[in-house]
């Protein structure tokens, strides 16, 4: 059995730079942001359920989710947002594991999960270690600022709504600090994956 590990952080923390080193040395990474777009697509059973729940006025001509006209509706009434989550999540949680499976039966030692939200959701249970990318918060800021075209308000609401980065690092079991140069990141992920795999094997 491989080892099945989370990756997470915050917004810009550049965790999709780590992701991307971890892919390019052949290690199977699991985007939980992928599957989640992919499950609500039509003739999936999570987009049956949400047409049912929401009717068809939230789809485009082309039968695709209206995925501004159904954030609407969940983002301004709570009760809603959960009846999505409860249609979404349960899928999401499916396919991730499907594919870890699949992963391993290929001979994949090490599977990363690439959750975003991982503690917010509460999915620390599908992973037996935790990995955190991290950034000082001013530098998360700088480059939402930047990459999303944000006001500096909207950015900062963003990153309140998330669970503090101090948080995360102190309850994961690997960090990386991406807030220096692309080397130093390349090292440090080296460094956890030898770390992971001696704890393998001893």
């Amino acid at each position: 059995m491989g080892m099945i590990l989370g990756l997470t952080g915050g917004i810009a923390t550049g965790k999709s730079t780590v992701t991307g080193m971890l892919r390019e040395r052949g290690i199977p990474v699991i985007d939980a942001d992928q599957i989640a777009r992919e499950v609500v697509e039509p003739g999936k059973l999570a987009y049956e359920a949400i047409v049912r729940h929401f009717g068809r006025e939230i789809l485009l001509e082309d039968g695709q989710i209206d995925r501004k006209k159904l954030g609407e509706i969940v983002f301004s009434d709570e009760s809603e947002r959960q009846k999505l989550n409860a249609i979404v999540h349960p899928e999401v949680r499916r396919v991730m594991r499907e594919e870890a499976e699949a992963a391993e039966a290929h001979g994949a030692e090490i599977v990363f999960m690439d959750i975003p939200l991982l503690y917010e959701s509460k999915l620390t249970h599908m992973v037996e270690k935790i990995v955190v990318v991290y950034a000082p918060y001013e530098m998360q800021l700088a480059r939402m600022l930047e990459r999303d075209e944000l006001e500096e308000e909207q950015a900062r609401k963003r990153l309140r709504a998330q669970f503090p980065i101090d948080q995360k690092k102190r309850e994961a079991d690997f960090l990386i600090d991406n807030s220096g140069s692309r080397e130093e990141t390349e090292r440090q992920v080296e460094a956890v994956l030898a770390a992971i795999r001696s704890e393998r094997q001893s």
